[in-house]
């Protein structure tokens, strides 16, 4: 199999069970990010949602990816992950199916972002935030303690969507 040479290569399925091509953002700005419900990171779905509504006019797509990798924080079906993102953070923006992001049946996207940012950027906890510009390579990441409010964030999020 040839490399993927950008992250709009890749596809999941919606957490609906719809096809989710990111072929379909290309031209877009992109943050990925992959959540949980039960994680002390969690109420970052709602500076994520904040930010989604403060520039999505502008072509930010942010697109939330469940997984349970870590301690068991997602245990959820999609049903029930969709009701806790809409209900407690008002989340709007775009989730995928639930997906693995490490080791060996990590999500392909994942093995990517590895492969383009090395070893540090593969997540090691929930709530790793990986900035794709428009041209679908990987552009900057973010470990779980930087919250989507914090300077350094907001600046990455304008200079992501002026490239």
């Amino acid at each position: 199999m040839a490399k993927s040479k950008s992250a709009f290569d890749f596809e999941f399925q919606s957490l609906k069970g719809k096809p989710m091509p990111l072929s379909a953002y290309a031209g877009k700005p992109v943050i990925i990010v992959n959540t949980a419900s039960k994680c002390g990171f969690t109420p970052q779905y709602k500076g994520l949602e904040e930010v989604w509504q403060r520039h999505k006019a502008e072509g930010l797509v942010v697109l939330g990816v469940p997984s349970n990798d870590f301690a068991g924080q997602e245990p959820g079906n999609a049903m029930e992950i969709a009701e806790f993102c809409e209900v407690n953070f008002g989340v709007d923006f775009p989730l995928t199916e639930k997906v693995h992001v490490k080791g060996s049946d990590a999500h392909p996207l994942f093995n990517w972002i590895g492969e383009q940012g090395g070893f540090l950027a593969k997540p090691r906890w929930n709530f790793y935030k990986y900035f794709i510009g428009r041209d679908g390579k990987l552009q900057d990441w973010f470990a779980s303690t930087t919250t989507p409010d914090s300077a350094k964030f907001q600046r990455a999020v304008k200079k992501l969507i002026a490239e």
